[in-house]
Parts: C-alpha cells; sequence; structure tokens
C-alpha cells in the first residue's frame, strides 16, 4: 500500500517558512568569491591535467605485415568485453539481490517475476559471463583485467546495485532500476557484435548475437513486470 500524507519535504508544505527561507538566502553574503564559472573553470583545470582512467595491457607487437590498426582493434576490442564482462558480473549479482527480496517480501503476485523466471534470467546473465571469460582468453587477454570501459560500467551500475539491495525499495522499485541495467545490456551486447563483425570474428559475432537475444528477452520481461507493478499501485 502506497502510504499518502508523511512526505514534508515539499516547500508548498509551509509556505510562510518557505517565504522565511528564501528572504534569509537573498539577504544571506556568499562566503567565498566567484561563482559557478569560477567552479567551471576550476574543474577545467583538473580535466586538463587529468590522466585516464586505467590502461589496458601491453599488448604483443604487431607480426610481420599486421597493420598497427589491427592490435588498435584489437585492443579497442578487448576493452569492450572487458567491459562487458564486468556488467554481466554485475547483472548475475543484481538478479541475485532482486531474488532475496522477492523471497523476503513474497511479492509473487499476478503479472510479476516469479522466483522460477528471476532465477532463469540469473543463470542467463552468468552463462553470458562465462562466454565473455571464455572469448577474451581465446583472442589472448586476461579475463581478470578491470579495463578502462570495465572501469567505468563498474562505477555507473553502482547505483542500480544501491537501489535493488536498499531494504526499504520494493519490488517495483527494484524492477524501475532493473530495467535501466537491461537497457544498457542490450546496447552493449550490439555494440560488441558490431565490432566482432568489423575485426572479421564472425563465429564469435554469433555468438554474442544469441546472448543479445537472451537478453531482449531479459528486457521485455522486465519492461513488463513493471508496467503490471505500476498499474496495481495505481
Amino acid at each position: 500500500m502506497l502510504e499518502m500524507g508523511g512526505n514534508r519535504s515539499g516547500i508548498q508544505t509551509a509556505p510562510e517558512l518557505a517565504r522565511e527561507m528564501i528572504e534569509g538566502a537573498e539577504e544571506a553574503e556568499p562566503n567565498s568569491d566567484g561563482g559557478t564559472a569560477l567552479a567551471a573553470a576550476e574543474r577545467a583545470t583538473y580535466i586538463s591535467d587529468g590522466f585516464p582512467i586505467g590502461s589496458l595491457p601491453a599488448l604483443p607487437i604487431a607480426a610481420e605485415g599486421e597493420a598497427d590498426d589491427e592490435v588498435t582493434g584489437m585492443a579497442v576490442l578487448l576493452d569492450k568485453l572487458s567491459e562487458r564482462l564486468a556488467f554481466e558480473r554485475m547483472g548475475t549479482r543484481l538478479y541475485d539481490a532482486l531474488i532475496n527480496k522477492c523471497e523476503t517480501l513474497g511479492e509473487e503476485t499476478s503479472g510479476g517475476p516469479t522466483l522460477t523466471e528471476l532465477q532463469e534470467i540469473r543463470d542467463e546473465e552468468h552463462r553470458h559471463f562465462l562466454l565473455l571469460h571464455e572469448a577474451i582468453t581465446e583472442l589472448g587477454g586476461d579475463p581478470t583485467v578491470e579495463s578502462p570501459s570495465a572501469d567505468v560500467a563498474g562505477v555507473a551500475s553502482m547505483g542500480i546495485l544501491q537501489v535493488v539491495v536498499d531494504p526499504r525499495t520494493s519490488v517495483t522499485q527494484c524492477l524501475q532500476a532493473m530495467l535501466t541495467a537491461e537497457l544498457t545490456d542490450n546496447a552493449g551486447w550490439e555494440m560488441l557484435i558490431d565490432l566482432s563483425n568489423d575485426f572479421g570474428n564472425t563465429e564469435l559475432g554469433e555468438q554474442f548475437t544469441e546472448a543479445l537475444e537472451n537478453e531482449q528477452v531479459h528486457l521485455q520481461k522486465v519492461q513488463d513486470w513493471l508496467s503490471d507493478g505500476v498499474m496495481a499501485r495505481a
């Protein structure tokens, strides 16, 4: 049940006090010189002086007759494979957490996810992780490396995990976060397919296409569950 009346964070709940707060803010003087322009200039300095997030391991020197751009292409492919590996590992953990929440709350309702369905998706995420692990190894890479793109993906997905493991969130709220993860996952597999095919590895592209088809099913299910959950509350 959605509780009404307890949220007092809006300014309209106390209009007189709100006017006093605005007047006080207008009368106060800044405690430092400058404004948003100065803050942007400071950030620009850090950006200019900064260094990249992580790096890739040294790749083998191009064999005789092998162009340097082929080695660069391999580096890009391995970076994105590492990113997808990190995301599929996180995806497995996300569904583990969602299963735990559904088990605890007992929120298996009509139109919502069943524990069996969630377990099936969780297992497919884990199979995708193993597929990527094997692909990186076969290409001569190290699946334990956290590449720059993997680092960024890990940071970006932290908020999703925080929503799902938060003891206060409902299953519907968790599904909203999972929708973000599934949309990102689908786009990531599409990019990997293009990269693999451009690199001439059509066999890998076919395996990734199968994984994308799985993820498209995941996305549709999460969208349906979320829609049903929101409509049930309404």
